[in-house]
């Protein structure tokens, strides 16, 4: 299929109502806008069964009224039949942003973050970390730092203490530094009763931030500083082009998610708490690292013939 450049591209983003998923969508959608003109049509899914029907039978209700797509994009296990339904019904390419719970041949392009170690397959692209709707800036100012804080995970023991411990001494290591602190949804309720009171240090709670505020600080911050089990928001810093360190986490290790955060150690991309020491140089990620975009460049040259300048950043 040759996709002209004049007309939009057509894509129904089918979504799930939860945040971390619709953000990865997002994030490739923008990355593919940022190319070529593109028409966004949202579809709600609910019920995995309803839609598994759906596409035995061939048919996509949800689609009604809509022109038909050029692409079907979703994230989340409860997308999945949604998706084969839409193709099956109204036609568009298939692109799934995890390691789907289906088997994976069923779709037409699979973008799976390489710690879940999917196998080789040619509709599989792996990928450093999930998609992010964070671009790279150059505005980032040295004397602004963040720091950003996760909470109980199935991959992280979480503790309080040791980490209001390390931003501690972060904060006091760094006097000349303004440090601005936000939360997520995860984050323990007694947590911020707990921090440490210094003038140098701002607070933003998740619920009380407005939309894009995170990519606003991460644009400026010359260093931000993640809790390791929060690996979406580490892959966001890097994007930015924030140099990044980790605060650690006991008894994180022996997981896909640990492995993965491992391995941006050993590449040198971030800085471990335990190895940074005050006025040493930050880690940051190679230069164009943005991988929303390189899965947009790839998908718009495989099925559009459509060509955009070449990614600075390649794995």
């Amino acid at each position: 299929m040759r996709f002209p450049p004049e007309s939009p591209l057509i894509v129904w983003r089918l979504v799930d109502g939860k945040p971390g998923h619709e953000k990865q969508s997002l994030g490739l959608i923008q990355a593919l806008g940022r190319h070529v003109a593109v028409k966004i049509h949202d579809i709600r899914v609910d019920s995995a069964f309803s839609d598994s029907i759906d596409w035995l039978l061939g048919r996509f209700p949800a689609g009604a009224g809509l022109p038909d797509p050029h692409l079907l994009i979703g994230a989340g296990h409860r997308t999945h039949f949604a998706l084969l339904a839409a193709r099956r019904a109204r036609g568009g390419r298939t692109v799934v942003l995890m390691q789907p719970s289906l088997p994976a041949r069923l779709f037409d392009l699979c973008l799976v973050p390489e710690h879940d170690q999917p196998a080789a397959r040619p509709n599989i692209v792996t990928t450093r970390g999930v998609l992010n709707a964070v671009t790279p800036s150059r505005q980032h100012r040295p004397e602004l730092g963040l720091v950003l804080i996760g909470g109980p995970s199935s991959h992280y023991a979480w503790d309080t203490k040791p980490i209001v411990e390390q931003i501690d001494r972060l904060l006091r290591a760094t006097p000349k530094v303004r440090w601005r602190l936000t939360t997520s949804r995860r984050t323990p309720a007694d947590f911020l009763a707990r921090l440490p009171s210094l003038a140098s240090l701002e607070i933003f709670p998740c619920a009380a931030t407005p939309p894009g505020w995170l990519e606003a600080e991460l644009a400026q911050a010359g260093q931000t500083w993640v809790t390791e089990d929060s690996v979406s928001m580490v892959y966001e810093a890097l994007t930015a082009g924030s140099a990044v360190g980790l605060l650690r986490l006991p008894q994180g290790g022996g997981n896909r998610v640990a492995r993965g955060v491992e391995r941006l150690i050993r590449d040198g991309w971030v800085v471990p708490f335990e190895a940074w020491h005050p006025g040493q140089p930050m880690l940051s990620a190679p230069e164009g690292f943005d991988e929303a975009d390189r899965c947009a460049q790839l998908i718009l040259g495989r099925w559009f013939h459509y060509h955009p300048r070449p990614a600075k950043h390649t794995r």
